[in-house]
């Protein structure tokens, strides 16, 4: 069955997380993906690790299924020329260096458009093409810390954290994958491409949300608040007898269930607790009183009461539970592909689920310059 994409070409000069995961997206929904990489391999992700499996790195294997890779060195008058010659034939190009470097190559937007006008052309950046950063070099981390994000992660006595994982990288590329269909979409309306300019920065701010907003309203900093949150009460984790449990009551009908529950049904007419605003200003006070009643019972007999209750809860899962998890296991959220190297690679699915256009998983992470003989013979040029 053809995939979403099926007809869309596009030619990946990206490596390491944000682009990449950007054209493994595009690849899932069934573009044809060729993953570009100087001879012998530039993509930094294949050599990092632990752990490996048979020399394949777990870390460039999560994101870079169902692409092809060719090797062509960008450094060189006849690999500016082979890129030249490839554009003709594709819908987009992405690629993630420093600002400037495609125009010193000579493969800026503007001299690929030239020849190919419906190019969409998607530039990913630490800060962006424009502005006095431009020339920085930005990495998940620094734009963590520069963005704010970390600011508000942990509490005061942990002091700024990042997530666990690189998450400017991820929103950048889901924001490169949204604004690439866009642009597909515009060009069969105008018959011509345009180009993107994505930065890692200007993504992880757009992350800050409602933080975001009540700064703007409040004119206050917002604090770290740990697993606590902003702007409702109680939606934080609480202590049980044997570890830990995410209790989110989102309304003020939800808070009167788990009065109920707790057997507590005067808190939901106390003065102090009876709206959200109210339990937002009395946090401190709520917190304590709910604390010392969670941490009675196991995570178990919450869990199985807020379920019956109705009450959003959920426990805090390591990954060997997560990968085990009924629900996600249902939804085919695991699953394997055969490396011609490693062998069977398991990896986390596609969450898209599309009815008539299904993801499917075509080609496994490609091994570097793998396909330069198809290349060569499916658009006639050679490598």
């Amino acid at each position: 069955m053809p995939g979403a994409l099926e007809q869309i070409k596009v030619l990946d000069l990206s490596r390491v997380l944000a682009g990449p995961f950007c054209t493994m997206i595009l690849g899932d929904l069934g573009a044809e993906v060729i993953k570009v990489e100087a001879p012998g391999g530039s993509d930094d992700t294949r050599k990092w690790g632990p752990p490996f499996q048979k020399g394949v790195s777990s870390y460039y294997a999560c994101t870079n299924r169902n692409k092809k890779s060719v090797t062509i060195d960008l450094k060189t008058d006849r690999g500016k020329e082979t890129i030249k010659q490839l554009i003709q034939h594709f819908d987009v190009l992405i690629h993630n260096f420093k600002t400037g470097t495609m125009e010193r190559l000579g493969l800026g937007y503007e001299a690929l458009s030239s020849i190919n006008p419906r190019l969409i052309y998607c530039s990913i950046t630490g800060f962006g093409e424009t502005g006095p950063y431009k020339h920085f070099p930005g990495y998940d981390f620094i734009i963590q810390g520069m963005s704010g994000l970390m600011s508000i992660t942990g509490d005061e006595v942990s002091g700024p954290q990042k997530t666990g994982v690189a998450i400017t990288d991820i929103l950048t590329g889901l924001y490169a994958c949204i604004g690439i269909q866009a642009a597909i979409i515009e060009r069969n309306r105008s018959g011509i491409g345009q180009k993107l300019d994505l930065s890692l920065y200007d993504s992880a701010v757009s992350a800050l949300v409602n933080i975001a907003s009540n700064y703007f309203m409040s004119g206050e900093v917002p604090k770290r608040l740990g697993n606590e949150h902003a702007n409702i009460v109680p939606y934080q984790t609480f202590q049980t007898s044997d570890g830990e449990i995410v209790i989110a009551v989102g309304n003020d009908y939800q808070f009167g269930k788990l009065c109920s529950m707790i057997g507590k049904p005067e808190y939901k007419t106390d003065e102090r607790f009876r709206t959200n605003p109210d339990r937002v200003r009395n946090r401190q006070i709520l917190s304590k009183l709910l604390q010392s009643i969670f941490q009675s019972k196991q995570t178990a007999f919450w869990y199985e009461k807020c379920i019956a209750y109705g009450i959003p809860c959920g426990p805090i899962q390591t990954i060997d539970e997560v990968v085990k998890d009924p629900q996600l296991n249902a939804r085919g959220m695991f699953t394997e592909c055969f490396h011609p190297t490693a062998g069977t690679l398991k990896m986390i699915a596609s969450p898209l689920k599309l009815s008539r256009t299904p993801v499917t998983i075509r080609h496994h992470p490609p091994n570097v310059g793998e396909h330069n003989e198809w290349l060569e013979q499916t658009y006639g040029i050679k490598l």
